[in-house]
């Protein structure tokens, strides 16, 4: 597998394939996204340390990287959330028949209420959150600027967290699989962090919300 891995991340498609991956996500919560990111980090560390020297290969940049993984995360959230601004009773069916997402969906209208936009940051990080936060917000017609700033910041956080985890673990434990599992269990860790301390705020008694100006 990191021998595929390898000739894949020799050419500039590393690219590609991570901007397609992270931007599709937000639809398909099952794309190993970050997965991908991930161990791109820790082929390119490996590569610079054992290769690099030795060959014209191309090796990934990792500014680059996390650039393209942060940037098709934001362009991902806004897609899903025009869509959902955007799509009226046909997302509220398609939500209505998962219990799961109005559950969540319930959820995060709560925390939006209460000023929720470090709740895009954290939801960043939990298994499918970022699926709900992005088609919640747009479903709910928040404003693009309470918004857009929040998923950059949480675009570009989860992107230096995987990269920074495949990177260094790859520099520590050398581009192998136990390097790439180890890096995998702290991003999924993270996630479960995050969701854990979403269910906790979701727990909190709300705050009576003040109204708003006409």
């Amino acid at each position: 597998m990191l021998e595929n891995l390898g000739v894949v991340t020799s050419t500039p498609w590393i690219y590609l394939l991570v901007a397609l991956s992270v931007l599709l996500d937000v639809f398909l919560p099952v794309l190993p996204s970050g997965v991908l990111v991930i161990a791109a980090a820790t082929a390119a560390a490996g590569t610079k340390t054992a290769v690099a020297a030795a060959s014209d290969a191309h090796v990934p940049d990792i500014l680059a990287l996390v650039l393209c993984a942060a940037t098709a995360s934001v362009m991902g959230d806004l897609v899903a959330y025009r869509l959902a601004w955007s799509g009226g009773h046909r997302l509220d069916r398609a939500i209505a028949r998962s219990r799961r997402l109005a559950n969540a969906q319930d959820q995060l209208s709560s925390a939006l209420v209460r000023g929720g936009g470090l709740l895009v940051l954290v939801a960043r990080f939990a298994p499918a959150g970022r699926s709900v936060v992005s088609l919640g917000a747009g479903a709910m017609h928040r404003r693009v600027k309470e918004f857009l700033p929040w998923s950059a910041l949480a675009g570009l956080a989860w992107a230096g967290y995987s990269v920074g985890l495949g990177y260094f673990g790859g520099h520590w434990l050398g581009a192998n699989w136990l390097s790439t599992a180890v890096s995998v269990f702290a991003l999924f860790a993270a996630g479960a962090a995050a969701a854990y301390a979403l269910r906790q705020r979701e727990a909190r008694p709300a705050a009576p919300a003040e109204a708003s100006p006409p």
